[in-house]
């Protein structure tokens, strides 16, 4: 279980140098400030996680049933709803923001990723 979460998008990848001279491949991940928008605890839902959507997106975007969640939090629609779940859901508020500053530096970090799916490619490719 997570204690915190940040949510980001792949922007691309470079390198640095490091005093030997040594090349070292780095991610560079764009990271907008994810907000809260339905805290889940174990009494109420059966187990503990928060929601949270990151981004921004027009109201008219987003169909109804999303646009009623968001309105019920008083939060502004964002891309996606996505759900983490957490060791202790009571740390959280609804509308609370988590950016990239829950993070030390150094600090080790758990990454999943979906990726972009090329489906049936065929022969020609191989």
């Amino acid at each position: 279980m997570a204690t915190t979460a940040i949510v980001g998008e792949k922007v691309g990848m470079t390198q640095l140098w490091d005093d030997q001279n040594n090349v070292i491949p780095v991610t560079v991940v764009k990271v907008s400030p994810a907000r809260v928008v339905q805290v889940k605890t174990p009494e109420r839902d059966g187990y503990a996680a928060i929601q949270v959507t990151f981004g921004t997106v027009k109201a008219s975007r987003v169909n109804k049933p999303e646009s009623g969640h968001f309105n019920a939090a008083g939060v502004a629609p964002g891309k996606e709803l996505l759900e983490f779940r957490v060791d202790d859901a009571g740390a959280w508020t609804v509308g609370q923001e988590i950016g990239v500053d829950v993070l030390a530096d150094g600090t080790l970090i758990d990454v999943t990723a979906v990726s972009k799916g090329k489906g049936f490619a065929g022969v020609m490719k191989r």
